[in-house]
């Protein structure tokens, strides 16, 4: 059964700029059947979101500013979601923003047993990110389209070593901590098994943080670590394990 989500976003503190790839990003988690964007449309600095609404069926919400210095946006955007959420409708919501204000509402949402996805930009704060079942950073989704566009250049210019460059000596106790955690009695845990654990650890862990699209690459490339495929007798597709050297 597809997971339905709600899909909030708040326009004063989100760029409009990659849109097209956050609800490609979004789409993987799930069904976006309500899509919504919060602001004062009156405003000139909302008109490069307007462009992009239609194309993407996202529905604006008004909301004036009625007080100087008070983010009414927050409050419609908390409302909705609570509404939302009493309605029965959907089975997740994706909140996208950069705001600290949004921490209360993604602890109450999951508390709720709702699945809630963060997107944001790289200076989220940490008590909004912790708060998410998963935070994905907008930068990630950027770099994306741009490494398709220039994939062959990447690759003339030898990528792999900034890819390396980037995963720290923490990142990888971050990991191997985490295959411990998991493993059977000789040492080996599923990647599956360690990949859902650094996300419950750490909301925010993405391997394309660090330059590699999928996990199983970027632990490929740490010789702290060794990787063994195994034949799936349900599926056509091996099963990769993974564990400390």
């Amino acid at each position: 059964m597809e997971t339905n989500l709600a899909v909030l976003i708040d326009g004063d503190n989100i760029p409009s700029a990659h849109v097209k790839e956050m609800m490609e990003e979004i789409a993987k988690y799930g069904n976006p059947t309500i899509k919504r964007i919060y602001g004062d449309w009156t405003k000139p600095h909302l008109n490069k979101w307007k462009n992009v609404l239609l194309e993407n069926a996202i529905h604006p919400i008004q909301q004036y500013g009625y007080t100087q210095g008070k983010n009414a946006t927050d409050s419609a955007m908390i409302i909705d979601a609570m509404d939302i959420l009493y309605s029965n409708k959907v089975d997740g919501f994706c909140l996208v923003s950069s705001d600290s204000d949004f921490t209360r509402l993604a602890t109450r949402l999951r508390e709720a047993s709702m699945k809630v996805i963060g997107i944001g930009e790289k200076k989220t704060p940490d008590p909004f990110i912790v708060a998410c079942d998963k935070f994905i950073y907008i930068e990630i989704l950027k770099n994306n389209s741009k490494e398709a566009e220039n994939d062959k250049n990447n690759k003339e210019k030898g990528s792999k070593k900034t890819n390396l460059e980037k995963v720290t000596p923490k990142v990888i106790r971050l990991i191997s901590h985490t295959i411990s955690d998991v493993a059977d009695e000789d040492g080996w845990a599923f990647l599956g098994d360690v990949g859902s654990l650094l996300q419950k650890k750490q909301p925010n862990f993405d391997s394309r943080n660090y330059g590699f699209q999928k996990l199983t690459p970027m632990i490929n490339s740490i010789d702290k670590f060794e990787i063994e495929s195994r034949e799936n007798a349900n599926s056509k597709f091996k099963l990769i394990y993974v564990r400390n050297k």
